[in-house]
């Protein structure tokens, strides 16, 4: 007999006679639960930014004309006004516009990262979650030694041998996110392994490869964009760290850490070619958390 069951919370909820009162048509649903979370002012303005941020990194010129790599030495270090609302660094360029122009390679070099992390965590972590001791330590060593250095650290050594660059620093923050993803891919790989449905479609006689791409690999991979969402912010941030210390894009590019590395000299004198790329850095960090947490509490399941 097919008997279907409720989630605990929906039933909490059908039971208390406040929320579900007798006499009421339409059942509380899971969907109807997670609804108010969804559009709770937090999560409602992180989203609107980052949708705003995705706008300014696709289409740079619809926020602002001027050119983020020409300025007017006449206009240099120009408090923010109507004509300039985030002022103007020491060479006269509008830094609205370079903090505009520098979303796009700020997202794109976190999201380069990101990939790459996730590219080598997932293949990783699923030999790791095999049922084969020889895979799981050997990946496990990897992981370790990986973790042994700090991410930051981790990511200068392999900038001093692979060169500075856009891609290089991509490539850098992409290794040393490698044990995050790793990790829980592993767990996650562990946790289906031990399933119910797949130990039934054991017992039904499907293959090794059966099992692993119709019942393992799909379920495992419905974490991804959980575990992506919620460390894309430290991506950002490892980023941007880098190329304040100089080992990314090069000057004159309009990226954050550039930005704030070039701030360091006037920052007594004017504080908006600084303050302004940093809050933009701050701002984006906090808002991929933010719905990275949405998710994640989505996904397993809890509601607060």
């Amino acid at each position: 007999m097919n008997v279907q069951t409720r989630p605990l919370a929906d039933l909490s909820i059908a039971l208390d006679p406040q929320v579900n009162p007798p006499g009421a048509v339409e059942p509380v649903t899971t969907a109807a639960v997670i609804a108010p979370r969804l559009l709770s002012p937090g999560l409602a303005i992180s989203l609107a930014f980052l949708f705003v941020l995705l706008l300014a990194a696709a289409f740079p010129r619809a926020f602002t004309q001027f050119d983020p790599l020409i300025g007017d030495y006449a206009l240099g270090l120009k408090a923010p006004s109507w004509e300039h609302l985030f002022g103007t660094d020491r060479l006269g360029r509008d830094v609205f516009a370079r903090t505009i122009h520098g979303t796009r390679y700020s997202l794109l070099i976190g999201l380069g990262g990101m990939a790459i992390s996730l590219a080598f965590g997932i293949v990783l972590g699923i030999l790791a979650g095999q049922r084969n001791r020889f895979l799981d330590e050997a990946t496990s060593r990897v992981f370790d030694v990986l973790s042994s250095f700090p991410g930051v650290l981790l990511a200068m050594l392999v900038v001093t041998f692979l060169g500075q660059g856009m891609l290089n620093i991509a490539i850098a923050v992409g290794i040393a996110g490698i044990p995050k993803f790793g990790r829980v891919i592993r767990a996650q790989t562990q946790l289906v392994r031990d399933a119910d449905y797949v130990t039934h479609a054991v017992v039904y006689g499907l293959g090794r490869w059966q099992i692993f791409i119709r019942h393992v690999l799909p379920n495992v991979l419905v974490a991804v964009p959980v575990i992506a969402t919620v460390y894309i912010g430290n991506t950002i941030l490892a980023v941007s760290g880098l190329s304040f210390l100089g080992l990314g894009p090069q000057p004159p590019t309009p990226e954050w850490g550039v930005m704030l590395a070039e701030s360091r000299d006037v920052l007594r004198v004017a504080w908006w070619p600084g303050v302004f790329p940093g809050l933009a850095i701050t701002l984006t960090v906090i808002a991929f958390t933010l719905v990275g947490n949405a998710i994640q509490k989505r996904f397993e399941g809890r509601l607060a």
